[in-house]
């Protein structure tokens, strides 16, 4: 009988440990899990985008590698949008292995801009003829389509071999661009596209240039004229300058040689850049 009766006290004891069990283990499992905390970084910037000069980069275009430097201004605000500015260099900027990479960064015509409130990009491409061309146009699409770009406030400038590329890039795809202004080159893009989507142009060139010769910055002038004239254009010098100075301009500039170098002048010529950059599309 005292077996009988331990038994099922032994029993009740054990039926009343596994109930308490279970109870502690199903409120275990129904708490409300602790989310993790954590406090920001000291310092740490709510954007990633570099700014100032990023140089030598790579875009594998349709028409091929693209190599390329830009800047972007202190304070870059993706909420905004800002005036772009595509420079191509000369001969001895552009691109001929990996030896020539970044050799466009102290050029005048590329750091000059950088002075200004807008992105500037300047690419070093291996020709000055239709590949090239297309490549600057590809170039300007990619940066107004993945930067925060002002679209009426595109611009070009070129000089020299950089001159002739985006005179044809300019005339392929004027409906890109406000502005371009060409130095010490020559026009190898037609007239016509260029006038009718109103395109101002500022042409640069050295009376005594010994390159090209100044020639051939009066033919272009002459054939944009004419082309404003066509496409209804009844103040052609609100749309269109030309600036061919002698020696005694350089001179006074401390250029007394190499005219065809000294072509870069323009870009220490505020009145000039103004020129350029104030102008809007559809303006």
């Amino acid at each position: 009988m005292k077996q009988r009766l331990f038994l099922a006290s032994l029993c009740a004891a054990l039926l009343l440990y596994g109930l308490s069990g279970c109870a502690d283990k199903r409120s275990a499992q129904g708490a409300e899990p602790q989310a993790p905390t954590s406090e920001p970084e000291e310092g740490r910037q709510e954007s990633d985008v570099r700014t100032g000069v990023v140089p030598e980069q790579v875009l594998q275009g349709r028409t091929g590698t693209i190599h390329y430097s830009y800047y972007l201004p202190h304070g870059y605000d993706e909420s905004r949008e800002y005036p772009l500015m595509m420079a191509m260099p000369g001969y001895d900027m552009m691109w001929f292995g990996p030896q020539s990479s970044g050799s466009n960064l102290n050029w005048s015509g590329f750091l000059c801009w950088t002075e200004r409130e807008m992105i500037v990009v300047s690419a070093q491409l291996s020709d000055w003829g239709e590949t090239s061309a297309r490549q600057a146009v590809e170039l300007t699409e990619y940066f107004i389509d993945n930067f925060s770009v002002d679209k009426d406030r595109v611009y070009a400038a070129g000089y020299s071999a950089g001159g002739q590329t985006m005179s044809r890039a300019v005339s392929m795809r004027p409906d890109l661009y406000a502005a371009y202004l060409h130095v010490s080159s020559q026009w190898d893009g037609e007239y016509a596209p260029v006038a009718e989507n109103g395109v101002g142009v500022y042409i640069f060139m050295a009376e005594n240039d010994e390159y090209y010769g100044s020639g051939r910055a009066w033919e272009a002038y002459y054939g944009l004229r004419q082309a404003y004239i066509d496409a209804g254009v009844s103040r052609q010098e609100d749309v269109l300058q030309i600036l061919t100075p002698d020696d005694e301009w350089f001179a006074l500039r401390g250029v007394t040689a190499n005219y065809h170098g000294g072509g870069n002048a323009v870009f220490d010529e505020p009145d000039i850049l103004e020129w350029i950059v104030c102008r809007r599309k559809g303006a």
